[in-house]
């Protein structure tokens, strides 16, 4: 069962006041820096904006899947389950250091190097969310206070279309940054240097990941 702090008229799905407060923490939550942001703005610098594409979506529907299934009720079944959000944790932890260590070794834009020269695609991406214990827990906040127990699935539905709007573009002004940025670090051996500082800001941004949630 979907419940929310909330108390509205059993006919209506949001009020205007929780839409724009929804609309303004998924702006806040999406634009953060944060593991995702960061391999967003090393593809784009990487890749371009166009093969970037499937790491955006892939990191939006990641999370968006995630903020749909807790309002189901998932949410509750895994903080039940202290020991799973412990085994997330290392896992995503492994993840991320084998994804900067893929970033790290990307030595120019013109590398052949079919080991090194593929971006992250929409299903690595995706993995990286669902691996997130964070991620949950902020999946769990969104459902928790912005849905409204009257609505239902409709309700559910239409929070995780507003988070939707917002968040991809919010996420793919990274990408876009890091895509301007890249006449700039082909030149010399900034490329190596940049993907060196994008791995280590990568693994740095999971140490709250770490800490008990």
């Amino acid at each position: 069962m979907i419940t929310g702090p909330l108390t509205q008229m059993d006919d209506q799905i949001m009020s205007p006041e929780n839409l724009t407060a929804l609309i303004g923490f998924a702006f806040v939550m999406s634009v953060s820096p944060g593991p995702g942001n960061f391999l967003l703005l090393a593809s784009g610098a990487n890749f371009g904006i166009a093969r970037t594409i499937p790491l955006i979506l892939g990191i939006s529907s990641g999370f968006l899947s995630m903020v749909f299934v807790v309002g189901l009720g998932l949410g509750e079944i895994l903080e039940s389950f202290p020991m799973a959000q412990d085994v997330l944790r290392i896992i995503c932890f492994g993840y991320i250091l084998w994804l900067a260590y893929k970033i790290s070794q990307i030595r120019s834009l013109e590398t052949k190097d079919q080991a090194t020269a593929q971006p992250i695609g929409f299903v690595q991406a995706a993995m990286l969310q669902l691996l997130n214990p964070k991620a949950w827990t902020v999946a769990l906040i969104v459902t928790v206070t912005y849905t409204v127990p009257s609505a239902g699935i409709k309700g559910l539905l239409l929070m995780t279309a507003v988070f939707a709007l917002v968040n991809i573009p919010s996420i793919s002004s990274w990408a876009l940054f890091g895509a301007a940025m890249r006449s700039f670090i082909s030149q010399g051996n900034r490329t190596r240097i940049f993907n060196i500082i994008m791995a280590v800001l990568l693994v740095a941004s999971m140490a709250p990941m770490l800490l008990p949630i």
